[in-house]
Order: C-alpha cells, then structure tokens, then sequence
C-alpha cells in the first residue's frame, strides 16, 4: 500500500512539472537582439551582402532590413507581434529575393505574427509566412 501511495504521489509531483499551456515570448527576452534571417516558409534566404535582420530595441522598437530598412512600434500580445505603423524606406534592390522580402515583412507585422524563441531561433509565422531568424548579438 506505502508503494501505491507513494507512487500517486509521484505521479502528481511529476505532472505538476509538465505544462501543457503555451508559454508566450515576452518583450525582455527579444529587447536589445538582433537576429538574421536564414529563411522564409523554410527556403533558406541566399543573399551575397546584407543579410535581412531583424532588431528589438526598448520599448518594443522594431528595426531592421530586408532590401529596405524599416521601423516601427511594436506590441506584443499573447505571443503574437504587430507593428502597424511600419514605416519602411523605398529604394529597389537588384536582389529579388529581397524585393519580395519587404513586401513579406511589412504583411507579417500588419497582420500579427506568433512568435516563438527557442535558444538562438526566432520564428515570426502566420497563416501564409514563416521567417525564421538567428541569434546574431546584443544590440
């Protein structure tokens, strides 16, 4: 009978270990990184120079590149990042892939991403986009 109990016991210390709610991102864990882009819907991003990136400045600033720079004021909400006033520069890249990629960036943000940090990876995804970006450094 000790064995039974103590094996209950066990078990419920056990479970109360495991989660099974989603643990969302919060801003202190994305604040003052910068993180380069390695794909976009799991096709690797293949530029010569400029890598796209993606920084988290105080307050939930968000900068970065991808053919043009842009910035804006995010938030972030149950795990999910919007910037709606994305303000973005407009010169023409001879990369297509990063032509694409602004117009890619400025939906995502529009329309609110999940976020998701696991050691050195981000991945901003939404119904129709998957970025995932690397760890790069501190701001």
């Amino acid at each position: 009978m000790k064995k039974i109990v103590t094996l209950i016991a066990l078990s419920m210390v056990m479970a109360g270990c495991v989660s099974n709610g989603k643990v969302s991102v919060n801003r202190e864990q994305l604040q003052h990184h910068r993180f380069v882009l390695e794909s976009v819907n799991g096709k690797p991003v293949t530029v010569a120079k400029n890598q796209p990136e993606l920084s988290f400045g105080e307050n939930m600033t968000v900068s970065g590149k991808m053919c043009n720079q842009f910035t804006g004021q995010g938030k972030l909400s149950d795990g999910e990042l919007k910037v709606k006033d994305l303000a973005m520069t407009r010169m023409m890249c001879a990369d297509p892939q990063l032509n694409a990629l602004d117009g890619v960036i400025s939906d995502v943000f529009k329309q609110g991403a999940q976020v998701d940090l696991t050691a050195d990876q981000l991945t901003l995804a939404t119904a129709e986009q998957t970025l995932t970006y690397k760890l790069s450094d501190l701001m």
